[in-house]
């Protein structure tokens, strides 16, 4: 499957200038400097190697690296990096969520390591090109507005959702010793974290036909106030985040089935729709592929009205109404559409609960500790080699360049899934083998207590939230 236009492996030569350009001042504000100008001057380069585009780049790329330069006299007491130009310049009708404003603070209060430790924890097992140029795409090749961003992104996963440090880290296991908790509030953040788990609220299973991984949502089994605003968020970015593993080169986007059969106002909450609106359209931006609502009654076309003047144009053209399988079938092959959407893969969603022991890796601080200081070094060299790059322009060793780094890219990824099951808790994907302990994907294996998961027993009637049972009205009509 080739790469669609727009993303690495298919990139017009204006594109890749500004991916550069984006590089270059996504460097410096990590505070890394070009190794280059610290040691040595820029070998003179022959005037026919230097296209116009070039040209055009430099003279952008030294405006741009001025917004970030230190003043010798104004440097923060944690040493974060004073822009010498006010950012708010490049504020836009489009900045829907404030994010210049963040990008000022962040500036001035964030020290320029931990905002590369951020970006580099984000990049996990992906191309370190490709997240960049979601960003990118995101605000049409404007690099200032993608460079806001992708700030504010880091800032929201850092300090605010703690992605990496908590929701990723501690996971289900995590949840359910919180749910043991005398705290009550802690207690109860962790019940309605595993809640939403056991019920099946959503889950990832299978991919559609352009081999987007799928991701159903059951509606039905969401009514407000049944858990925490936090624990919604939580779940979402958990949700978003084990997702993001399964991609899979040139697939960069998932298709989302919103499953609307016996919805009712009951299940309409707005709240945890303004959050997936905002995490998708500013912090995951480039990450939906399709959104199909499934089986919408009638009553939700005023709610419809109502999201739909919420969301980017972009996103909304996105969406699409299906009342059958028939129409489930223009995005996903019958045989693999589950039964439950009366299509003919006999496959349920069966939660299992963590395993005892299955974290152990994470206490292990000897071989994580050394594949973190193996990243970093990767990291430095990935970092060193596209200063080259963005240096060398269209140059006659841009190729060799390029590849270079994208054998390093490739380093990260394997690095990565060593690293994983010392960073990243286990979740009911690594039980049920869909997240392979190598990095592989297997999206089609049986559910808990069958076939090759026979030994792993699924949740008890028991432990599973009370849902009430929900009869057809005159309501659930398509």
């Amino acid at each position: 499957m080739p790469a669609p236009p727009g993303h690495l492996g298919n990139l017009t030569p204006e594109q890749e200038a500004k991916l550069r350009e984006f590089w270059a001042v996504t460097l410096k504000v990590f505070g890394v400097e070009d190794p280059r100008q610290a040691t040595e001057p820029d070998p003179p380069r022959a005037q026919d190697a230097v296209s116009e585009l070039d040209v055009k780049e430099k003279e952008k790329s030294k405006k741009r690296l001025g917004i970030f330069k230190r003043h010798k006299d104004k440097e923060s007491s944690n040493g974060s990096a004073t822009p010498t130009k006010d950012p708010s310049r490049y504020a836009d009708s489009d900045d829907k969520y404030g994010q210049v404003k963040e990008f000022q603070q962040i500036l001035v209060t964030q020290a320029p390591e931990s905002l590369r430790d951020t970006f580099w924890s984000m990049v996990k097992a992906d191309h370190p090109d490709t997240l960049l140029l979601r960003f990118l795409r995101a605000r049409k090749w404007d690099v200032d507005k993608a460079l806001v961003m992708l700030v504010s992104t880091m800032r929201w996963r850092s300090q605010e959702q703690h992605v990496d440090d908590d929701v990723v880290l501690r996971g289900e296991g995590g949840a359910l010793e919180d749910s043991k908790s005398s705290d009550p509030s802690i207690k109860r953040e962790g019940e309605d974290f595993l809640a939403q788990l056991r019920l099946g609220k959503s889950f990832l299973h299978g991919t559609d036909k352009e081999g987007r991984p799928l991701c159903f949502v059951r509606v039905r089994l969401h009514r407000g106030g049944d858990q925490t605003e936090r624990a919604l968020e939580r779940y979402t970015v958990y949700v978003i985040e084990t997702a993001r593993l399964a991609l899979r080169p040139p697939v960069e986007t998932a298709c989302i089935v919103f499953d609307m059969t016996h919805f009712t106002m009951s299940n309409m909450d707005y709240t945890p729709v303004k959050f997936m609106i905002k995490i998708f359209e500013a912090n995951y931006p480039e990450s939906l592929g399709a959104v199909l609502v499934h089986k919408a009654p009638w009553i939700f076309q005023g709610i419809w009205k109502i999201i739909r003047g919420w969301l980017d144009p972009v996103v909304a053209g996105k969406v699409h109404f299906t009342s059958g399988v028939e129409d489930l079938e223009k995005f996903i092959p019958r045989s693999q559409i589950i039964k439950e959407l009366d299509g003919d893969e006999d496959w349920e969603y069966k939660y299992a609960e963590p395993v005892h022991g299955e974290n152990d890796h994470m206490k292990d601080e000897a071989p994580r500790d050394s594949l973190l200081t193996e990243r970093d070094a990767h990291v430095r060299e990935y970092q060193k080699k596209t200063y080259e790059w963005i240096s060398i322009g269209t140059g006659p060793d841009m190729d060799k360049i390029k590849e270079e780094r994208h054998a390093l890219a490739r380093k990260l990824n394997e690095n990565y899934w060593k690293l994983d099951k010392y960073v990243r808790a286990r979740t009911y994907y690594d039980r049920t083998g869909m997240i392979g302990p190598d990095g592989e994907i297997n999206f089609y294996l049986p559910p808990p207590g069958e076939g090759q998961n026979e030994d792993l027993k699924p949740t008890s009637p028991e432990t599973l939230p009370d849902v009430p049972k929900v009869e057809p009205s005159v309501d659930d009509v398509d």
